[in-house]
Order: C-alpha cells, then sequence, then structure tokens
C-alpha cells in the first residue's frame, strides 16, 4: 500500500525552520539568560526636546566595559555599528530624526551582548510650537528662591506665594516666600522646619486660605504638611513626619473648610482648616487592570462640591463626590502621564496636562467625551483655566514655554517663553497669571524666576 503526504506551504517552511534551529548548538542562541542592568536616554541636543527633523542624542549608561550594544527601531538599527560601552560602561551617540517623523512615543528595542540582554526603551518626539502672541501681554519677573515649584494667590492679601525646595536632608534648601502681587515685592520669607533626622522640611506645593489667614504648604521629601500664617509666615502647625505619604498639590476647600492635598498615591488626604486636624480623606481603586492610582494635580468645583484629580501611572481622571464620598474613575484617551487638571465650571469641561504625551485635553464632566486634545509642547506639566477670558494656560517644561490655548475650540492663541522648565501656574479673578520655572544650574539667570503675565486690552 503506498501512502502519499502532502504539506502545505507553511508547513513545509516550519519544518525547515525546526530542521535548522536544531542543527544549531543550543548554547549560541539560549546561553543563561541575563539581567538588563543599563539604561538608555533620548534628548535633542543638550537635553531639549526631540523634534521632527532635528537632532536626537541616545546616552547609555550602566552597561559593563566594552559591552556592545544595538539600538532598533522597526527591526532596523539606529547606528551604523554596534556602539561599545566605556570604561564606565556609558556611551552616547547622535543621529537626525526624519523631517516627517511623527510626534508620539515611539519604542525602541535595546539589544546588549555579552551578556545577552534586552529592554524596550521608549524615544519621545515632540511638537515643536514656535513662540508666538507675546504682544499681547505685558510680562514681568522677579528671581526668587533657589528650586521654586508652585505659586499661589491670595485676593485678600494682595500677595503671591511660593514654594522652593532644593537637595535632599540635611544638604537641601527651601524657603517659602511672600510677595506683593502687583510690584513683585518681596514682603515676608520663612524656612521650613528642620530636624537631626529629616534636615529641612523642603516646601514644594502651596495653597492659601484666606478665610482663616493661613498657607498650607507639602513636604515632599519628608512625608509632612505645614500651616504658616500669611501675615509674616509664622509657623501654625508643623504635621509629623510620614503623617502624609509623599504629599504633592493642596487645594483649600474654604465653603466645606476642608483642605485636600494629593500624595503620589492612591490617597487624598483631608484637614479640617479650623482645627488643622487630619481626617478620614480618599482612597482611589484605579479601574484599569492591575494599575495603581498615583494622584497628582487638584481642582475644586467648590459649587458643585467635587473634587478632581488625574493620575501620573494609569491613564485616568478621578471626580470625587464631596457629599457622598464617592468617586468616579474616567479614562483619558491617549494621556500618558498624566499631572495636571483644571476645571470650567461653567462650561462644565476638565482639562488635562500630560507630561508623556506633550498635550492638553479637554473632556465633558458629565459624559466624559475628548472635546479636543492639542500638543502643545515638551513635558506639559500643569494647566490652570481663566473664566475671563475664557483660555488656558499651559506650562511645558522641557520647552521652556507656556501656551495659551482657547477653552472653547483648542487653538493656541499665544505661545510665551516661560523661562527656564516653566514648572507651575495660577490664575487670580481678574485673569493675571503668576508662574514659575526652575533653573538649569545655579549660573541660569532665566531660571527660579516668579513671572506675572497680564493680558492687554
Amino acid at each position: 500500500m503506498t501512502v502519499s503526504l502532502r504539506f502545505s506551504r507553511p508547513a513545509l517552511a516550519l519544518a525547515a525552520l525546526l530542521a535548522s534551529a536544531a542543527a544549531l548548538p543550543a548554547e549560541t542562541l539560549f546561553d543563561a539568560p541575563a539581567p538588563f542592568t543599563g539604561r538608555v536616554a533620548f534628548s535633542g541636543p543638550d537635553r531639549s526636546p526631540a523634534y521632527p527633523g532635528g537632532e536626537v542624542v541616545a546616552t547609555g549608561t550602566g552597561f559593563a566595559p566594552g559591552q556592545e550594544v544595538v539600538l532598533r527601531r522597526g527591526g532596523s538599527p539606529l547606528s551604523p555599528e554596534p556602539l561599545v560601552a566605556d570604561a564606565e560602561g556609558g556611551f552616547s551617540f547622535g543621529f537626525a530624526l526624519p523631517q516627517d517623523a511623527v510626534v508620539g512615543l515611539h519604542p525602541v528595542v535595546v539589544e546588549a551582548a555579552a551578556p545577552d540582554s534586552a529592554a524596550v526603551v521608549d524615544l519621545k518626539i515632540s511638537p515643536e510650537v514656535p513662540l508666538s502672541g507675546a504682544e499681547g501681554y505685558e510680562v514681568a519677573s522677579v528671581k526668587v528662591a533657589p528650586g521654586v515649584y508652585q505659586v499661589a494667590y491670595s485676593a485678600k492679601a494682595g500677595a503671591v506665594f511660593t514654594a522652593s525646595a532644593t537637595g535632599r536632608g540635611g544638604k537641601g534648601t527651601s524657603t517659602i516666600m511672600k510677595l506683593d502681587a502687583a510690584t513683585l515685592e518681596v514682603l515676608a520669607e520663612a524656612t521650613p522646619f528642620a530636624d537631626e533626622p529629616n534636615g529641612i522640611y523642603g516646601a514644594f506645593g502651596i495653597a492659601v486660605d484666606d478665610e482663616n489667614g493661613t498657607v498650607w504648604v507639602t513636604n515632599t521629601r519628608s512625608s509632612a504638611v505645614a500651616v504658616y500664617k500669611q501675615d509674616d509666615l509664622s509657623l501654625v502647625k508643623q504635621f509629623d513626619p510620614g503623617s502624609v505619604e509623599k504629599p504633592r498639590d493642596v487645594v483649600i476647600d474654604a465653603a466645606r473648610g476642608r483642605a485636600y492635598v494629593s500624595t503620589h498615591r492612591a490617597r487624598i488626604e483631608e484637614f479640617d482648616l479650623k482645627t488643622l486636624e487630619k481626617l478620614e480623606g480618599f482612597t482611589l481603586q484605579s479601574a484599569e487592570r492591575g494599575g495603581q492610582f498615583a494622584a497628582m494635580s487638584l481642582a475644586l468645583d467648590a459649587e458643585k462640591g467635587q473634587l478632581y484629580t488625574v493620575s501620573l501611572s494609569t491613564p485616568e481622571l478621578a471626580r470625587i463626590d464631596l457629599a457622598s464620598r464617592e468617586a468616579t474613575l474616567v479614562p483619558l484617551p491617549g494621556a500618558k502621564t498624566a499631572s495636571g487638571v483644571a476645571i470650567d465650571p461653567a462650561g462644565g469641561r476638565v482639562f488635562v496636562a500630560s507630561q508623556g504625551s506633550d498635550d492638553v485635553l479637554a473632556m465633558d464632566g458629565a459624559t466624559g467625551e475628548v472635546v479636543f486634545d492639542t500638543p502643545v509642547g515638551a513635558q506639559t506639566l500643569n494647566v490652570a483655566f481663566d473664566p475671563v477670558s475664557g483660555r488656558l494656560y499651559v506650562a511645558n517644561r522641557a520647552s521652556d514655554t507656556i501656551t495659551v490655548v482657547d477653552a472653547a475650540g483648542g487653538g493656541i492663541v499665544a505661545n510665551l517663553d516661560g523661562g527656564s522648565f516653566p514648572n507651575h501656574l495660577t490664575v487670580t479673578p481678574e485673569g493675571v497669571v503668576f508662574a514659575v520655572n526652575k533653573a538649569r544650574g545655579e549660573e541660569d539667570a532665566e531660571g527660579d524666576r516668579l513671572t506675572r503675565i497680564a493680558p492687554k486690552g
């Protein structure tokens, strides 16, 4: 009896592949697994953003001396020859992006040899938005304390307050400042509490309570918060270190007598403005499978009794109903590492700034529908809404800009020079913007400044 066997082409290809693989020494392809220990980062020249058509610098650290590394995008190597780590385990390689490179996060495979290991690293290409519209604004700025982080405005005192911090522990510095909102004259200064184990309790987030004449400050590196008098910045209460894990932002709810503090974690802590007691607070459960919510900026709709925050680690917005104390999680389509949030209570919109996707996202607060998604710069960090003009002011840390966006349609109205590393901003009820920016080193004349931006006309 004769038996005929017929193989399809895919089956023949598979058989040939198995035969060739069997002929190879197993140790050639599958030797002992090695952990990936190196680090690769991409940026433009001098750590600037990477733009379409611009130069990119790939920097590697933590590799074995002499180890060969290949960077691949879409299967193609980015360098003509493998990169070789120097005696310190590092390398640097520059290449040009094509003019038609698409803005966004591009996965690059990093292959290291001897020992063999691999990882995937994102190369972020940011939108390049030219400066424009400066003629429509009156701008004044002054130097403030090193490492300025946030700014708050007091309508009652006619003053702005800044929180600044550098370094860590005993080597750190920190200053809280009060300045005249009209002249930017310094009215008072204070150094946060310090002790032997923690050094200076650095001041990072800041908000004002005009009802009680106080200033609330978050001590991020000491996991605490503190309260000061607005008049002279004398300390009212310093909470114990470890009492608020990694606090970031603070917002004041005068109507309910509460201060809310985000924590870089799945918690928003709550305090009584009168008694200065820590209360129950809120825990946020991510709706993403396996996700952990990491609360960042806060925005309060006092009239509706709703508190908003965004998550750095998951693409989500949380809306907390302060009456029922229930949280609703809303997805943020396309947002990556969201950090800033602002609201338009009258229009019912929520605005989100995201560092990873370099954009400001507008959503319908009731339905979660995306109204617009506007690329504004590199590392979009914070956003503030001005109800007077109906505009958004957006701080883009890596591109050194403050972008003004039409909050109705999403169009860019102006793109202003924000100094080095714009970090935070706030809008007064009259539509004046106060912004702070950090520095590129001690000698940076454009760094560590408080800027007053007033629309003309």
